[in-house]
């Protein structure tokens, strides 16, 4: 049997999973100019994965990479999701959220 794909499957999941709250507590903590982190993690992480010799290991760095990519636009839909009220605001940041 060959459980590689399901391993990939999880791994993935796990990826988007954990992605999830990193967005929520760096759009809190940092606001919106937390997306050039995310832009270099994942650039990073796709780059790596280009020249990592192991199979697996390289397939998982990309997912990484695309997923903090993916978190960029995440950053800023999050910024929207606290202006509407879904998620709390950060205090001491209360002036980013004005309009």
């Amino acid at each position: 049997m060959n459980f590689q794909g399901i391993l990939i499957g999880l791994a993935t999941f796990l990826t988007i999973g954990i992605f999830h709250p990193i967005v929520i507590k760096a759009e809190y903590y940092f606001g919106r100019r937390s997306w050039w982190a995310f832009l270099v993690v994942g650039l990073a992480a796709l780059g790596a994965s280009l020249f990592v010799s192991n199979e697996q290991f390289s397939i998982l760095l990309g997912v990484v990479g695309f997923s903090s990519l993916w978190g960029i636009l995440e950053v800023f839909q999050q910024h929207k999701r606290v202006q509407r009220g879904w998620f709390p605001m950060n205090p001491k940041r209360k002036s980013d959220y004005e309009q």
